[in-house]
């Protein structure tokens, strides 16, 4: 009972940060669009630590593109490339660089597609799959793995037992 009550308080946590986060940059117009750095994203990164991570990061997608008035589209298919990253990041979670890169790859290859249909946005696909790709770099890659710099000394602490049984790696 308290292991689940522990990974319900972890996933909304992480769903508060995600919203707050997006809503945040959403202010200085980089949450969406053709040129995005998205900086809730680092938190993508979180399953390194617990798969509570997982529906924390999906929820929060999902929240913050209804908050920030996202079209129907975006919150379905910007959802489902999060929900991708966060299964992919958890599977590799044994994999302190690697876990950074699927929240990128989802991104690029889906995120474009959103951009132009549901946004009817002129920019190239391969453009969009470029700009996206490079603020998804930033956001995880960069701000991502110093997340995961950050966390690893005071990962029991914040995480409990679920980064010990979760990973091996650090």
């Amino acid at each position: 009972m308290q292991k689940k009550v522990l990974f319900i308080a972890q996933a909304g946590i992480i769903a508060a940060l995600y919203v707050v986060l997006t809503v945040f940059v959403a202010a200085f117009n980089l949450a969406s669009g053709a040129i995005q750095v998205r900086i809730s994203e680092a938190l993508c990164v979180l399953p390194f630590f617990t798969p509570a991570a997982v529906p924390g990061v999906i929820i929060g997608c999902f929240l913050s593109n209804i908050i920030t008035g996202a079209m129907l589209p975006d919150v379905i298919f910007g959802t489902l490339a999060t929900a991708i990253a966060a299964v992919a990041s958890y599977l590799l979670r044994n994999h302190r660089f690697l876990v950074t890169l699927p929240p990128v790859l989802a991104n690029a290859l889906i995120i474009p597609f959103v951009l132009k249909y549901a946004y009817h946005l002129d920019d190239a696909v391969w453009f969009m799959m470029l700009t996206v790709g490079a603020g998804e770099i930033i956001s995880c890659v960069g701000l991502g793995s110093l997340l995961i710099t950050a966390l690893m000394p005071i990962r029991k602490l914040i995480f409990g037992d679920a980064y010990v049984k979760t990973s091996k790696a650090g």
